[in-house]
């Protein structure tokens, strides 16, 4: 598919990451506005709200962009998302009359001068470890190349349950938690800020319906409104501790950061790509009617304060082993209720080369072999002070579909409260 021309001269740039063809949501506020839903274009926020209120465009007889989030919009479903991203196209698409124009300016508001909020209410939150790169180069750290993935893995999407408080927005603050750690040269455990804080490179899947039911990976995929770009940030000495026999705990609740704009599913449809070949055949339940992952180039960038950013990791979506449709087709089997804006991570999206290892755990080696930066600064594990940047597109025939930033600061521990 070419690029979608629009009457908007900034949606037609080849390098912008929100062509005609993207039209991601969002929920954004202006100086002395509350915030309110709304669609990226070019370098345009269209309020939606606005509109909707107008009766310019509405997806229903009864508002649901009134609201600060996307959620009642999806309760919708497929069929209203489909006609309403269709309207939305027409209304902004090369050639629209002067009309439609005249109507529509009033509710464009530069990017650069609006605040991005969490674009949806996070009902529940999920991640999963699908990723067979990080499993095997994780594995191999800790177990030896010969034990890398556990015996499961290859036939089930492992995951946890997370927590939902834990979501926050890009540019959103992270500070370095305190946490039970036990180094293997220690006897007891201690009381301290980790001292191995991470990040993990991941996309985040948007459940847009909601089910009590079991379902198959296709009913599963139709389910899902959209992506965003997901930082599970983690504490790998809190976690070496506490992991045994439950998983991730608190080393996995101190903050998840994920991008302010829901990049739909239907305008990721050009860029799907088969899942790699299995090993091991995975149940019935499993089977994908078709391609289920994304052609999707990630990025890291890292920067210390006040220094220039430094890529430190480059990959694809493509690496993954299970696609969030397997994964949530999977979630349901038990019988396992899913909520309208129910989060999804992918797991960490790692590659076969070092340059392509999605978390500084695997950058390293464990604090083995650190990062060099620009400048000449080191890093093993995150500092106070560096911000960590995610970005992701899509590249289509003269156009990208962007995710924009999913960025956050590691700031401080808290003083010690405990006094010890």
């Amino acid at each position: 598919m070419p690029l979608l021309k629009s009457w908007i001269n900034s949606a037609n740039d080849p390098e912008g990451s929100f062509p005609l063809n993207n039209l991601p949501y969002g929920v954004f506020s202006t100086e002395g506005t509350e915030p309110r839903c709304g669609t990226a274009i070019g370098t345009m926020i269209l309020d939606l709200a606005a509109l909707e209120e107008e009766g310019i465009l509405a997806a229903a007889e009864d508002p649901v962009l009134d609201v600060p989030f996307w959620n009642d919009f999806m309760e919708l479903g497929p069929e209203v998302w489909a006609a309403y991203r269709t309207k939305l196209q027409a209304l902004l698409a090369e050639g629209t009359g002067m009309d439609v124009r005249a109507a529509l300016e009033p509710h464009l508001v530069p990017a650069a001068q609006a605040d991005l909020h969490l674009p949806f209410l996070v009902s529940e939150y999920t991640d999963f470890y699908a990723g067979r790169h990080h499993a095997e180069n994780v594995g191999t750290m800790f177990r030896g190349a010969e034990n890398a993935l556990p015996p499961n893995w290859l036939s089930i999407p492992i995951g946890y349950n997370g927590r939902a408080s834990s979501i926050v927005v890009s540019g959103t603050p992270v500070r370095r938690p305190w946490g039970q750690i036990k180094a293997p040269d220690e006897t007891l455990p201690r009381f301290a800020p980790s001292a191995r804080f991470d990040i993990e490179l991941e996309l985040g899947a948007v459940v847009g319906q909601a089910s009590d039911d079991p379902m198959t990976v296709a009913e599963a995929d139709a389910m899902i409104f959209g992506y965003v770009l997901l930082n599970d940030w983690s504490a790998r000495d809190i976690q070496a501790w506490e992991y045994q026999p439950l998983g991730p705990f608190q080393a996995k609740a101190t903050a998840t950061t994920i991008s302010p704009w829901i990049v739909t599913r239907a305008a990721l449809e050009p860029f799907r790509i088969a899942t790699p070949e299995r090993e091991r055949p995975l149940l019935p339940y499993l089977a994908e009617p078709g391609p289920m992952l994304y052609d999707i180039d990630l990025a890291v960038t890292l920067a210390p304060e006040g220094q220039t950013a430094t890529t430190i990791a480059r990959t694809n979506y493509s690496e993954m082993y299970y696609s969030a449709a397997q994964q949530l087709a999977h979630h349901t089997i038990s019988g396992c209720p899913m909520n309208v804006g129910d989060l999804l991570g992918s797991g960490t999206i790692s590659g076969p080369t070092r340059d392509s290892r999605g978390s500084l755990l695997e950058l390293s080696w464990g604090g083995k072999e650190p990062l060099t930066l620009a400048g000449g600064a080191s890093r093993s594990f995150i500092e106070d002070g560096d911000t960590l940047t995610l970005s992701g597109a899509a590249h289509g025939d003269g156009y990208r579909i962007g995710f924009g930033d999913c960025t956050g600061q590691l700031i401080p521990a808290h003083a010690d409260i405990y006094g010890r």
